[in-house]
């Protein structure tokens, strides 16, 4: 099939994507329209048989554990009692409470899963407090919608259990694989708002005693266990990735118990919450599949592995100009829509250069983070200005992130230059 074709088929599913077509109509219409264009009835008659082993997959039963254990975190009320416990450790640093934005969007994504609900909670909890204290907005909104984007990369990670699921890749390795990344990003956030608050005219809180801080970290104890639990069978080979989301649901059931939450109205919104985002998902993953198979039957991978090579690319100069790729489509696509619309093509073409499966899987996730805050259409720049009350202007977060995308872009070159930082807790797993 020549790769004009594939190009011209790309951009057709983006601008159906622009004029609003949801994104699991779209890859199942092109699926199916060039499957059949080019096989015909049989090979619309094979797609239920696809569709069936999709939705057997084992492994997929993790999204609903996952999706279902952010839920009970944020209905449970441990959010909020969270920031309250960060606050006081955090707050004398140069920055105040925008360190604890970040150091509780780490904490939260380490349960959740999930970029946008990170960004939701902990701003939700954070801004009030922010505005009466008079922090800069742009700094503390730009804090907000950095540190949602830790929830893809800390695991537990809906897209790393995405990307593993779409490239049959181990889920307990990508999960290792990101733990080191997020910490390291955590801490070069940190790192910025300590460097520029510096100073007297820095922001910082009141000194908390020893005694009020050991109190008030009772409060981290629950994200730390359920973290400690669901990481710990994984890393230690007691449990497989669905086993592990069990436990964890279980844990947080213990804790919402224990705040006295638990109710019929509590269960019935965690519940519909975790239907609708999880309905969502495997639509879409479905739909991807449908895609995967005309593009493994008509040969695309390996037109385009062939054209892509045939320039004399090394590893590294491809994955520059991969940075650049997921940077335009970032600014025009969700997180979701980039991993299942692009894995299948950039997956194969990677791995014929060589690439570590895992590795790559780290990479996608960094990317798709930065597509999560790339004006003009970054998810959460939009979700940190929806829950903002004080009616400013979005480009408050567009500038305060900028300096966010700029660290994010540096530390992906970092791990280019430094593969092991993604790879070395993978390859010390039982």
């Amino acid at each position: 099939m020549s790769v004009s074709i594939v190009f011209l088929t790309f951009f057709a599913m983006l601008g159906m994507l622009l004029l609003g077509l949801p994104i699991a109509v779209t890859m199942a219409l092109v699926g199916m329209v060039g499957g059949g264009i080019v096989f015909g009835w049989p090979f619309l008659e094979s797609t239920g048989s696809v569709i069936w082993s999709v939705h057997n997959e084992n492994i997929l039963t993790a999204i609903p554990l996952f999706v279902l254990l952010g839920e009970l975190m944020l209905r449970s009320g441990i959010a909020d009692r969270m920031y309250v416990a960060m606050a006081a450790w955090l707050g004398r640093l140069p920055g105040g409470l925008i360190h604890t934005n970040i150091g509780c969007c780490a904490l939260f994504a380490a349960t959740s899963g999930s970029s946008v609900a990170t960004a939701a909670t902990i701003g939700t909890v954070a801004l009030p407090t922010l505005g009466d204290r008079k922090y800069s907005m742009k700094q503390a909104l730009g804090s907000l919608a950095a540190g949602g984007t830790l929830g893809i990369l800390i695991p537990p990670s809906v897209n790393m259990l995405i990307y593993g699921s779409l490239t049959n890749n181990s889920i307990g390795k990508l999960f290792m694989a990101g733990l080191l990344p997020g910490i390291l990003l955590s801490l070069l956030f940190m790192g910025y708002i300590a460097v520029t608050n510096w100073g007297p005219e820095g922001k910082r809180e009141e000194t908390v005693s020893l005694k009020d801080k050991l109190r008030l970290s009772v409060n981290l104890i629950p994200p730390a266990v359920i973290f400690g639990i669901v990481m710990g069978s994984i890393y230690l080979g007691i449990a497989t990735a669905t086993e592990s989301a069990a436990l964890g649901v279980m844990a947080a059931l213990f804790f919402g118990w224990r705040s006295g939450r638990l109710n019929l109205e509590f269960f019935k919104n965690c519940f519909v919450q975790t239907a609708r985002i999880t309905g969502m998902i495997l639509l879409i993953i479905t739909a991807a599949f449908i895609l995967n198979l005309t593009i493994s039957l008509t040969g695309v991978v390996d037109d385009l592995t062939a054209w892509v090579t045939s320039f004399g690319l090394s590893t590294t100069g491809l994955l520059l100009v991969l940075i650049l790729f997921y940077l335009c489509l970032g600014m025009f696509m969700d997180v979701l829509s980039m991993q299942v619309v692009t894995i299948p093509i950039t997956y194969p073409i990677m791995m014929a250069m060589g690439v570590d499966p895992i590795w790559f899987g780290v990479f996608i996730v960094l990317m798709c983070e930065l597509g999560m805050i790339t004006p003009p259409v970054g998810m959460n720049l939009f979700v940190v200005q929806s829950v903002r009350k004080d009616g400013g202007n979005i480009q408050e977060v567009m500038w305060g992130v900028l300096p966010y995308m700029l660290m994010m872009l540096a530390f992906t070159l970092a791990l280019m230059i430094f593969p092991q930082i993604a790879l070395w807790l993978p390859n010390l797993m039982l």
